[in-house]
């Protein structure tokens, strides 16, 4: 496949992915964009690292001179985070079981068509491999979350009383 159509799969998937994140609501935003960042942060920096060690490449890039994952840390990831945190949150043992099912689709038919495109592939790490990075930073995301991101909403929610200037 050209590597023009290629450019436009991805683009359309950053920008529904962008639309996916909008619906999420302004609440949820507020409230699990902190993690979904740091999680987009640690997932660029792992292809950084990853492309460097030659664990994968990226051989589609929307633009010549940007980072091939950057599409889909800005797109898929960032708004997947915030969808995955938005619904299983309170519940470890539904956000572990949603991660493990949504990251073993991404490791093995996501890959497998994005492979057969020629958008990217694994060179020194297997697919099980990729599996386990996604399960450790979900883990993370999520202490994250528990630890940071909580504490970062809280302090923007102010109780209706003191908002109004009742006391």
């Amino acid at each position: 496949m050209s590597h023009k159509k290629n450019k436009l799969y991805i683009l359309i998937l950053m920008l529904v992915s962008w639309v996916f994140l909008l619906l999420a609501g302004k609440e949820s935003l507020k409230k699990y964009l902190p993690a979904s960042m740091f999680m987009s942060f640690l997932v660029y920096s792992e292809n950084v690292f990853a492309e460097r060690v030659k664990w994968w490449t990226i051989t589609t890039r929307l633009f010549p001179n940007v980072n091939g994952i950057m599409p889909f840390v800005i797109g898929v990831f960032l708004s997947g985070s915030v969808w995955i945190l938005k619904f299983t949150y309170k519940n470890i043992y539904l956000y572990v079981l949603v991660n493990f099912l949504v990251d073993t689709f991404f490791t093995y038919p996501f890959y497998s068509l994005f492979k057969k495109l020629g958008v990217w592939k694994l060179i020194r790490l297997r697919q099980y491999q990729l599996s386990l990075l996604f399960f450790v930073k979900s883990l993370l995301m999520y202490a994250f979350q528990k630890f940071i991101g909580d504490r970062l909403y809280s302090k923007n929610e102010r109780p209706a009383s003191k908002q109004q200037g009742l006391y």
